[in-house]
C-alpha cells in the first residue's frame, strides 16, 4: 500500500541563513533517509516544495472555479515536502515518517492512498 507522507513545518524557520545551525543537519538527514529508503528497496518519491507565496488554490463554486492566491488555509505551519512511500500498513509508514528530519515544531501526517497508484 502507498502511503503520502506530508512535511509542515513554518517557512520562517526555513528562510533562516544556510549558517543556521539546524538547517545544514536536518538537510544532510534527509538526504540520509533518502539513501536508507533506497538501500532498503522501499518504493519511494519525495520532493521539497516551493513555499506558499507562489502556490494557487482553485476552489469550486456555484459558478465555476475561483484562483485564489497562496494556499486555502491560513496556519502557523505550511505543507513544506513530502515522501511517498511504498509500505505494507499503517505502522511501518509510521516508522518511516518518525525518521523524517524536522525542524523543532514540524509535523508529518500519514495519509493512505485510498487507491494504488502507477
Amino acid at each position: 500500500m502507498k502511503y503520502l507522507l506530508m512535511i509542515y513545518s513554518s517557512e520562517a524557520e526555513w528562510a533562516r541563513p544556510e549558517t543556521d545551525p539546524i538547517k545544514p543537519g536536518v538537510i544532510a538527514a534527509h538526504e540520509a533517509l533518502q539513501a536508507e529508503l533506497r538501500a532498503g528497496g522501499t518504493a519511494w518519491l519525495g520532493a521539497r516544495l516551493v513555499n506558499t507565496p507562489s502556490a494557487r488554490t482553485i476552489a469550486q463554486t456555484a459558478d465555476g472555479h475561483v484562483v485564489h492566491d497562496g494556499p486555502f488555509a491560513e496556519t502557523k505551519e505550511q505543507l513544506a515536502g513530502f515522501y511517498l512511500v511504498e509500505a505494507p500498513d499503517m505502522a511501518a509508514a509510521e516508522a518511516w515518517a518518525r525518521k523524517i528530519p524536522q525542524i523543532p515544531g514540524g509535523k508529518v501526517e500519514i495519509r493512505a492512498i485510498a487507491h494504488d497508484v502507477a
